[in-house]
């Protein structure tokens, strides 16, 4: 008996600014401005459009630091409204199990999805109709990165949030060096601030 021996693909599901993409969902209005969503309190921006980005609103950033930013390009503020959040959550991670029943939920807005019994060579338009599916049953949308690690897919991941595809797969891919060689030590995943610094004096990045 001979086994056909697949691809181990990963793809990481990512909704985009989840928060902000929620509020848009109910609110046409503010589709094309500058959103931010503040934490409990309305202490810290923890989710932002990439018009709020762009205007150079930090994540994470406490709200006084910011206000003068946001009066004065007239960004829309809202509070977390975490019960709206979660149950559209819910409704993006049953979209998903439409393709693997099997997935690992990261967090609110992320997701592993396998995809190791699709073939190779489909493996990327699988990862376009998933967004295109996900956008049209819950209105949210996503970036989809598809590698053989989960360290890989976040890369990915990293990479698919800035193409028009929303969609990167690193499969099949023989050098990934030079992909790699472009993304940011902070921005590989489990990398956190220590570590980032730990690295940067090491070897002079």
């Amino acid at each position: 008996m001979s086994f056909i021996q697949r691809t181990r693909k990963l793809a990481l599901v990512d909704c985009n600014s989840f928060y902000v993409s929620c509020e848009r969902l109910f609110n046409p209005r503010i589709r094309i401005k500058p959103v931010v969503v503040l934490s409990n309190n309305d202490g810290c921006i923890i989710s932002r459009s990439n018009e709020a980005k762009a205007l150079g609103i930090k994540m994470g950033e406490p709200y006084f630091k910011a206000k003068d930013i946001i009066v004065k390009n007239k960004v829309e503020v809202f509070s977390s409204n975490y019960s709206l959040y979660g149950d559209l959550s819910r409704r993006v991670m049953r979209t998903l199990k439409r393709f693997n029943s099997e997935i690992e939920v990261y967090s609110i807005d992320e997701a592993f999805l396998d995809l190791s019994n699709f073939p190779d060579s489909e493996v990327e338009k699988i990862g376009k109709e998933i967004r295109e599916t996900v956008l049209q049953w819950t209105g949210i949308p996503t970036s989809i990165g598809i590698a053989k690690t989960k360290t890989l897919s976040k890369i990915a991941n990293h990479i698919a949030k800035k193409k028009i595809s929303g969609v990167t797969s690193l499969i099949g891919i023989e050098n990934i060096d030079p992909i790699l060689e472009k993304i940011d030590i902070n921005d590989v995943w489990g990398v956190g601030k220590q570590l980032t610094k730990f690295y940067q004096k090491k070897w002079n990045l």
